[in-house]
């Protein structure tokens, strides 16, 4: 699905909440639905990542050009990097994961 796809697809979803024709658990649904086939299906710059593995980043997908460059990117995401910054005995908290080309 290329980016114009993606934005009518999430037109048509917000127009058929506006109409009435969807609640908002539908709407959330469509547009989630959207944004998940774009994101594996992207083609650009890099390659699509998922993270596996604890929770925060468990299921994060993020677009890098390398393994390691997504690992970053999913840790910035979910506020996991400024974890480094705290004290030894917090230092545990950081999620461990894999990352995986979707």
């Amino acid at each position: 699905m290329d980016r114009i796809s993606a934005i009518r697809n999430v037109e048509d979803a917000l127009r058929a909440f506006e109409n009435g024709d969807a609640d908002l658990a539908d709407t959330e649904r469509r547009v989630a639905a959207v944004l998940r086939t774009y994101a594996t299906e992207f083609d650009g710059d890099g390659d699509v990542f998922r993270a596996v593995g604890e929770e925060p980043v468990d299921g994060t997908i993020v677009v890098a050009p390398s393994a390691p460059a997504a690992r970053e990117r999913v840790l910035s995401l979910t506020g996991s990097d400024r974890l480094e910054y705290q004290t030894e005995d917090e230092s545990d908290s950081v999620p461990e994961f894999d990352v995986e080309r979707v």
